[in-house]
């Protein structure tokens, strides 16, 4: 009986293939169905599923929630160009390194997923999130029909690709449910995706275009060609425009080609995604802090349109800069109704000679609020915009540095908010639920306005707020306490210091504590690579104001304990920064960096003068020569086996 079943869904796993991804069905509906319903009736004779069985993607019951999944290798996002110029300029950066080949892809509009296989079967699915964990939307995925639930492949792989929802599936669904139409493929197919009910899912009917193997146990695929092919041959459905260039005109060439035929496509697309062909040079290239330096988006001119400015209002953030926001008549643009419209100072208003009761052309681009590019006609009953004198929320004077407004008063309510806001966000320390909206109900209400003040939060002090149920009230409790460990880094960017990105707060975590931190001497703060003179006094100054040290001590009584993850400084490598260039045939590079990590070393991604060690395997480049330039020593792959034991 197992025997039939295989065969069964081996059959109708082909099928599905043939009319899901390759849209050429071999038999009609019904032979499907006949087998269909055979198979399902031995599931339910012998009580046994098949890993890969058809029935296994029909829409469960709904969730309570998500759960968090962490990906096996970072899901980076693409940094963009908009222009000739800057497109340009990424082929510059690449060719200082290597003269390599490209290849073009559109770019699709919807919701990153990244898929996950353990020995050939399909084992999970999840959402881009930060880009080092997701949401795990598995159940949702299950009901889409665009990926196999077993490949032939038998180490751990993690594939990524955009959930989208076809235009012409978009123009059904709005026809079939005319109380509840859908705005746009985009929202529609990641409101799909990230539906409690799998039920909902299905009934979207969304599905995965694939692009990327994002991880491959035994080495990532030598190109991207080969990384295509391998996604088709597993059974990944791809869209079928797939061009690979030699020279940069040769991708602008491919380039104007989507432009001109993405209009008559099914798929929502705003744009070109061009990359480096070669995972070699790849890796030569390596990555910055949120982008790959081998891949970027080219995107297309944004929607613009015409409206009129009804009122302009004044937003305060939490540096007290205030940003001019205009309240527009309603347009479409670019698949949303715009009813704001952003300008980004008080000089950039008066530059574009932005007036109440003046027509304006405005630009929606990357999902955003829509920017004013400028004045198209002015009526007899425009009214300029009056610059502020004193902040509009709490009437303290106004300050002009250059081309900005700031508020002068640090206890500003939308400036404590925005700074409570920052706290709480998901790069910082990731409080979940704790969203804009209630931290302004919670300043308002229960006097919130200390990041400790957060840790004092009990279920009383929710009592007689609108919305806030038990189990709500539970969830954001358990979030916060949640957020008492986490990586010193987080902590440190989430504290809001005026110039401490993310990547400035990774180099202040190496000093191993918020007091060290505090400890430091501005030549200390200098000598690190992402820490400038301006940086650097507004470090001095943060911790050298008492308020300042007294909320560090509140929060430390409250029990939030950033840590460092402990670095093992004992085994064969301790004391190397080593390098890894060419490709190991006995392990993928993920791996080869965790098992130097393991015995004491530190990997970086380039030969810099800290170099001590370089490994070389096949098709080593420019990282050789420069290592052999600067006389660091180099060792092979079986040299490298070796020291590993």
């Amino acid at each position: 009986m197992n025997e039939r079943m295989k065969e069964l869904v081996g059959i109708l796993n082909r099928w599905a293939y043939e009319y899901y991804v390759l849209d050429a069905p071999s038999v009609e509906d019904r032979e499907y169905d006949r087998l269909y319903d055979e198979l399902r009736e031995l599931e339910r004779t012998t009580g046994v599923v098949l890993p890969d069985s058809p029935t296994r993607r029909v829409g469960g019951e709904p969730l309570k929630g998500f759960e968090r999944h962490k990906h096996i290798a970072r899901l980076f996002s693409l940094d963009k160009a908009v222009s000739e110029d800057e497109l340009a300029a990424f082929f510059t950066r690449v060719q200082k390194a290597a003269n390599p080949t490209y290849t073009v892809e559109y770019k699709f509009d919807g919701l990153t997923m990244c898929l996950t296989y353990k020995n050939g079967a399909f084992v999970c699915a999840s959402t881009r999130g930060n880009g080092v964990e997701g949401e795990d939307v598995t159940a949702q995925a299950l009901t889409l029909h665009s990926f196999p639930l077993s490949v032939s492949y038998k180490g751990t792989l993690e594939v990524r690709g955009e959930a989208v929802m076809r235009l012409s599936v978009l123009e059904q669904y709005n026809r079939e449910h005319p109380d509840e139409p859908l705005k746009n493929a985009r929202n529609a197919a990641a409101g799909a995706i990230r539906n409690l009910d799998p039920k909902q899912t299905a009934l979207r009917r969304p599905e995965i275009l694939f692009y990327d193997v994002n991880y491959r146990s035994d080495g990532m695929p030598a190109s991207q060609e080969e990384a295509m092919a391998f996604l088709k041959q597993e059974g990944f459905q791809t869209y079928p425009f797939f061009k690979v260039c030699k020279t940069p005109d040769e991708v602008q060439e491919a380039i104007d080609e989507i432009e001109v035929e993405r209009k008559k496509i099914d798929v929502l697309t705003d744009g070109a995604v061009v990359k480096v062909n070669e995972e070699r040079v790849r890796e030569e290239l390596g990555y910055t802090d949120k982008f790959p330096r081998w891949a970027i988006a080219y995107k297309f001119e944004a929607e613009e349109a015409e409206t009129t400015v009804m009122n302009v209002f004044w937003q305060v953030g939490r540096t007290g800069k205030l940003t001019p926001l205009a309240e527009v008549e309603p347009v479409e643009l670019a698949g949303a109704t715009v009813r704001r419209a952003t300008l980004n100072n008080y000089g950039d208003l008066t530059k574009k000679d932005v007036k109440v009761n003046s027509r304006v052309l405005i630009r929606r681009s990357n999902e955003v609020i829509p920017e004013i590019l400028g004045a198209v006609s002015h009526t007899e009953g425009s009214v300029p915009v009056g610059k502020p004198s004193v902040c509009p929320y709490c009437g303290s004077p106004v300050r002009e540095v250059g081309a900005n407004l700031f508020c002068s008063n640090e206890a500003c309510p939308p400036r404590i908010v925005q700074k409570l806001a920052h706290f709480c966000s998901k790069n910082a320390m990731d409080v979940e639920g704790l969203s804009e909206q209630t931290l302004s109900l919670l300043f308002e209400k229960r006097g919130v306005k200390n990041f400790s003040d957060l840790y004092a939060l009990t279920e009383e002090s929710f009592e007689g707020l609108e919305g806030f149920r038990e189990k709500k009230i539970r969830n954001l409790l358990s979030a916060i306490e949640k957020s008492k460990h986490i990586p010193l880094d987080r902590f440190l960017y989430a504290l809001g210091i005026e110039g401490i990105g993310r990547v400035a707060a990774r180099d202040l975590a190496a000093f191993g504590s918020v007091e060290a931190v505090a400890a430091r001497t501005k030549e200390e703060l200098l000598a690190l690579e992402n820490v400038g003179e301006v940086t650097a006094n507004a470090i001095l100054s943060y911790f050298a104001n008492e308020e300042n040290r007294a909320e560090l001590a509140r929060l430390k009584g409250a029990g939030v304990a950033p840590y460092t993850e402990r670095r093992v400084t004992e085994g064969a490598f301790a004391g190397e920064s080593v390098v890894l260039t060419g490709t190991l045939s006995s392990m993928g590079r993920t791996e080869a960096q965790k098992r130097i990590e393991s015995l004491g070393g530190v990997c970086q991604s380039s030969v810099t003068a800290k170099t001590t060690l370089v490994v070389a395997g096949e098709k080593a480049g420019s990282k050789l020569d420069k290592a052999k330039k600067l006389d660091i020593p180099v060792i092979s792959e079986e040299e490298f086996l070796k020291r590993l034991g």
